[in-house]
């Protein structure tokens, strides 16, 4: 089979379009015939080396996979050959950017059915980040306030149609260009960042300050004073340390997405129902994925992308 793999760390370069024989599934685990796997940001510094995730080279990235299981192996009960599945795939292993995947039976759920199998692929991580920000790190609830710096990105639009679902007053930062797309999403108020001073705009305290946008540590420790005593600051720039506040009690979390099979089951029904609006904004060729690795490097990938092996 064909497979994307790099067998040491650095640039887009030490990716490789190769032949690699087809994987078999040992007890507990699936083959997964793929139909798309998901590119992520973390998957160009998991390449790079600048992430701390052990993998065992060569590896092969892409750990958001959609496709068919075509082989089970020993002890898999609840799942069958040609079920359409997603999952989160264990990060440390190799991905779907190949024709055929191995994967834990655990870490896979029935695809969605409203939307094509390929696009599901976009799904997984990105939607499981969302939720585990506002809910899990954030504890919101119904009634409360949450501001989302950065909402007009993919995890943002998923944190904004979850949180507004959940009951939540949903203050976002776009910028002119995805601020429709914001609104659409269930954002009660769109603050433009580009023209607009957010400490200036919100006039109202928050109860959670998410930031999923690259931001100034400065500024990021300024936007503190929007969250209210008690409240929480949580962010997905793990690069940089989330601040809070001790003085008034607000506490510091940055998200690290763990798989939870339940909640992703639970994210597919929501998709199923109309809530969720998957989003893909291209489609490349499996064959394509290291140049799409150098336009990462380079910083110039929007929207969520999804690799096709064939």
């Amino acid at each position: 089979m064909k497979a994307v793999r790099f067998h040491e760390v650095g640039g887009p370069e030490v990716l490789h379009y190769e032949d690699v024989d087809i994987p078999t599934p040992g007890p507990g685990q699936v083959r997964v015939r793929v139909a798309a796997s998901a590119f992520n940001a973390a998957d160009n510094g998991m390449r790079a080396g600048f992430l701390p995730i052990p993998v065992q080279l060569p590896h092969v990235p892409g750990y958001d996979v959609s496709g068919t299981v075509d082989a089970l192996g020993e002890g898999v009960a609840d799942l069958h050959v040609e079920d359409a599945v997603i999952g989160f795939l264990p990060m440390e292993r190799d991905g779907g950017a190949a024709q055929h995947v191995i994967a834990p039976a655990d870490a896979l759920v029935a695809a969605p059915t409203t939307i094509p199998l390929p696009d599901a692929a976009a799904l997984p991580s990105v939607a499981l980040t969302a939720w585990q920000a506002l809910f899990d790190d954030g504890k919101l609830t119904s009634g409360q306030r949450v501001l989302i710096n950065g909402a007009g990105g993919v995890v943002g639009k998923y944190a904004t149609a979850l949180a507004k679902r959940a009951g939540v007053h949903v203050v976002a930062t776009a910028s002119p260009r995805s601020a429709e797309a914001v609104r659409a999403a269930g954002a009660d108020e769109v603050v433009d960042h580009t023209t607009t001073d957010l400490l200036s705009a919100v006039q109202e305290q928050v109860d959670v300050l998410l930031n999923l946008a690259p931001i100034d540590p400065e500024r990021f420790t300024e936007l503190v004073a929007l969250v209210r005593d008690g409240g929480k600051v949580v962010s997905t720039t793990a690069f940089m340390a989330t601040p809070g506040d001790e003085t008034r009690g607000v506490s510091a979390a940055t998200v690290f997405v763990l798989p939870h099979r339940e909640r992703l089951a639970e994210l597919v029904s929501l998709v199923d129902s109309g809530a969720l609006h998957v989003e893909v904004t291209r489609r490349i060729a499996l064959a394509d994925l290291p140049a799409l690795h150098a336009e990462a490097a380079a910083g110039r990938i929007p929207g969520k992308v999804i690799v096709l092996p064939e």
